[in-house]
């Protein structure tokens, strides 16, 4: 044989075989794994790193083991109180097992967010308004245990379901809102009417205080009248109960009775006349009436009068 007809062919050879190796080599990063089938067969999940694989023969499908951040769009329904809402959640997820995620469904992704979709509809309507709104750690947990039950045999778990937001009516927003500011109104009255009952009682208690000491509401006075000399007013105002002068002023409307006009004591006995009243005086005699004067007949136009001179 030809010699060089030889080492053309190991040289043939030996790229066909350096081609061969080089095309069943496979490079899967430390976050992926490389699902396997060959002539159809399921062989695994490998890497990460560089494995070879048999070429033209097998077929590799790289799944992302990260974990997969999902918003749901706003979902519209109707709650168990007959509100209309619209509820967007965010979900959050990751495969666990890439074998499943890639023989048990076609898209694990999109079988994903559909199956997220449905469930909180789902929830929603079997949920409040008042759950919606106050409650969103039961729904998150009702909605996450739900959606993982139903991915578990695809190779997913679902780690956490957040509600986002709950879109209300302006019906709905209104009405709600006017229920607030009356609870804050009750609230405000009864912290006020609870605060005047303790003014008023702390007061009473006050009065009742200084009612056994005497001296207590002279002091108190006392006080009064520093406070107002502190803000340099001309004017002050002592304020002088009447219980303090009734006692004095009985006294003298006493001496003033027993003294007379001159200043010498009254004796007991019928009070002499008062001889300041004034005196009764005699009635005026009318004056004489005087006879009536005669007056001119009175002569009609047109006509003469005999005693008249012509």
């Amino acid at each position: 044989m030809d010699p060089v007809a030889v080492s053309v062919a190991v040289a043939i050879i030996v790229v066909l075989l350096f081609l061969f190796v080089i095309a069943g080599l496979r490079v899967v990063n430390q976050y992926e794994r490389g699902v396997i089938f060959v002539l159809g067969r399921l062989r695994g999940a490998k890497g990460p790193g560089v494995f070879w694989v048999p070429p033209f023969i097998s077929t590799m499908r790289k799944i992302d083991l990260r974990v997969v951040t999902i918003e749901l769009p706003p979902q519209e329904g109707v709650t168990r109180d007959n509100v209309t809402v619209r509820v967007s959640a965010v979900v959050y997820f990751y495969v666990v097992n890439p074998s499943d995620a890639v023989n048990n469904v076609l898209d694990y992704y999109r079988a994903t967010v559909q199956i997220a979709q449905t469930t909180l509809r789902n929830v929603m309507g079997q949920s409040e308004l008042d759950q919606l709104l106050a409650s969103r750690e039961q729904i998150n947990r009702a909605v996450q245990q739900i959606i993982d039950e139903h991915t578990e045999r695809w190779g997913i778990k679902v780690t956490a379901v957040e509600v986002k937001d709950v879109e209300l009516p302006q019906t709905m927003q209104r009405a709600m809102a006017k229920q607030a500011e009356a609870e804050r109104e009750k609230r405000a009255k009864v912290l006020l009417a609870q605060g005047e009952f303790q003014a008023a009682q702390t007061l009473a208690d006050a009065a009742q205080v200084i009612s056994t000491e005497p001296a207590a509401l002279q002091l108190r006075y006392l006080q009064t009248l520093t406070e107002i000399a502190v803000e340099k007013n001309s004017t002050i105002i002592f304020p002088l109960p009447i219980d303090l002068i009734e006692p004095l002023r009985e006294l003298l409307t006493v001496a003033s009775k027993r003294i007379s006009p001159s200043g010498t004591p009254v004796p007991a006995g019928p009070r002499p006349p008062d001889l300041s009243a004034p005196k009764p005086t005699a009635p005026i005699p009318p004056m004489p009436s005087q006879p009536p004067i005669p007056q001119p007949p009175i002569v009609p136009p047109g006509t003469v009068d005999p005693n008249t001179p012509h």
